[in-house]
């Protein structure tokens, strides 16, 4: 038997060592006499249901596999959503659902070619990680001054290399929603084998004029694909649940693509029960609305500049201060999540720790 020696280390695929490294919300640092806060991850402070509780408790089968395609929790969601239960793909949280989209539908070719995705920036920082893993190259258009998607000049990013299209809205981080006839106009100007895919993570907490209807342009559309998840106003970040909903000559790639028994069958049972005691949930979502325009109110009267809040966080561009002020938070015992050189992510959380946030707000002084 020939036996090979070859000099070097072991090294990754290039498209892995170009990767960014996705930066998680990090916890909060202890300070004297406060009651640390978490503001940095865009979770739920009020947590699920408590009928959410009981029914994981009541799981007595962790010995058997889950469901292979999260069966009942489909079925559960076409029925509150109206749509085919084949229009829907589980996946573990909306990311997992969005990476089955683009392990489907973009990546490398056999010719060396690269496939194009498009999506705004800033925008969700695992988008580029995703993309890139499969090998398609990722053309970012930047986010106008006020935080929204420059819709006008992602169509003129369109070439016959694009395979997929992304629109975060709300956006996150910068946090504006995109308006339904804004996004049926730009619809008519996407060539039809472009999958347009529409990161729905927040959706709950949006209260605009001219909401957007996601399911209606799915389907007057077979080439939308919505994103959605239970991590937010489900308040089951930890379990990771989410699905995408599309028309079958979308899912029916995409269930190539899945991974079998991602989805838990605590997973499963959580977000059915969320699913049952919905009134509830969404009296939690509106309660966070609440405070998110306490928040957004304090601030406008304190002088600041933020770009529309439609999820459950604000943000705050301060470019070149990012670094500052996420110290000065840090010492009020606040985690919240800066973006260098661009702007601080901000989530709103329980009460006591919004009211700290303002006063930090209203009290802080820009270096020199």
């Amino acid at each position: 038997m020939t036996m090979f020696s070859r000099a070097g280390s072991i090294t990754p695929r290039e498209s892995v060592s170009l990767l960014p490294a996705y930066a998680a919300g990090k916890p909060p640092q202890a300070a004297e006499g406060l009651t640390p806060y978490k503001l940095s991850s865009n979770e739920n402070p009020l947590g699920p249901v408590p009928e959410v509780a009981r029914a994981m408790a009541a799981v007595d089968t962790l010995h058997r596999y889950p469901h292979p395609n999260a069966e009942n929790l489909r079925a559960g969601l076409a029925k509150l959503l109206d749509v085919p239960v084949e229009d829907i793909v589980a996946g573990t949280g909306s990311l997992g659902a969005l990476t089955q989209i683009i392990n489907a539908f973009a990546g490398s070719n056999s010719d060396g070619s690269q496939d194009e995705v498009i999506y705004a920036w800033r925008s969700f920082e695992a988008y580029p990680i995703v993309v890139r893993t499969a090998g398609a190259k990722d053309v970012t258009v930047p986010v106008l001054e006020d935080g929204r998607h420059d819709l006008e000049a992602m169509l003129a990013a369109i070439t016959e290399k694009t395979k997929v299209l992304m629109l975060c809205t709300p956006n996150n981080p910068t946090g504006p929603a995109l308006r339904h006839r804004e996004v049926e106009a730009f619809l008519a100007k996407v060539p039809g084998d472009v999958v347009v895919v529409i990161d729905e993570a927040y959706q709950e907490f949006v209260r605009t004029e001219d909401p957007l209807d996601a399911l209606a342009l799915y389907r007057k559309h077979p080439n939308v694909a919505v994103l959605r998840t239970f991590s937010k106003a489900h308040g089951l970040a930890a379990l990771r649940v989410g699905y995408s909903i599309a028309g079958a000559e979308i899912t029916r790639h995409l269930r190539v693509v899945a991974a079998p028994f991602s989805v838990s069958t605590v997973a499963e049972v959580a977000a059915l029960a969320s699913l049952e005691h919905l009134d509830q949930v969404l009296e939690r979502v509106d309660s966070l609305v609440a405070e998110r325009e306490r928040v957004t109110a304090a601030l406008t009267e304190a002088g600041w500049t933020i770009p529309e809040a439609q999820g459950n966080f604000v943000w705050l561009p301060l470019k070149e201060q990012t670094a500052a002020f996420a110290e000065a938070a840090g010492l009020q015992a606040l985690a919240v999540r800066g973006f260098n050189g661009e702007g601080v992510r901000v989530t709103i959380g329980e009460v006591e720790a919004n009211d700290r946030f303002i006063e930090l707000c209203r009290t802080y002084r820009f270096p020199a």
